[in-house]
């Protein structure tokens, strides 16, 4: 069972800033709104994915955040998506950067004529963000 230990507005603060920017990722996704999914990375990210976990060596490797266009506009070809958020750990949380894990199952919805078919996928992302820094008042 998880200890909870309190926690300052500002680091509060930061954990609520943190799962919103995983709930705008969903959202931009679920609507299509490719432009708005890319705003949420860095100019220079570094997008890795692994589709095999057990296989330490990337199936996809994508450096800025012009290349993430084509991934994003993929989704374009189901009818329908929904990205259901589980869980959102914070593994490391410092005055300028956090990193943490979110488990998100897609639901990808292909209609062909009067034939539906329904993908689920699950994955966890483990990300960093460069928190901005505010001021207190």
């Amino acid at each position: 069972m998880s200890k909870h230990v309190a926690v300052s507005p500002a680091e509060a603060a930061d954990r609520l800033a943190i799962r919103e920017l995983v709930e705008a990722y969903a959202h931009c996704a679920d609507r299509r709104d490719a432009k708005g999914q890319m705003a949420l990375f860095t100019e220079d990210t570094h997008f890795v994915v692994y589709m095999d976990a057990k296989d330490p060596k990337p199936t996809q490797e994508l450096h800025g955040r012009e290349s993430l266009a084509p991934v994003f506009a993929d989704l374009n070809r189901y009818a329908a998506t929904m990205h259901l958020l589980g869980q959102s750990t914070i593994l490391t949380l410092s005055n300028d950067r956090a990193t943490g894990e979110v488990y998100c199952m897609p639901h990808h919805l292909t209609i062909d004529g009067t034939k539906r078919s329904l993908m689920i996928a699950a994955f966890a992302v483990e990300a960093t963000r460069c928190i901005p820094k505010r001021t207190v008042q």
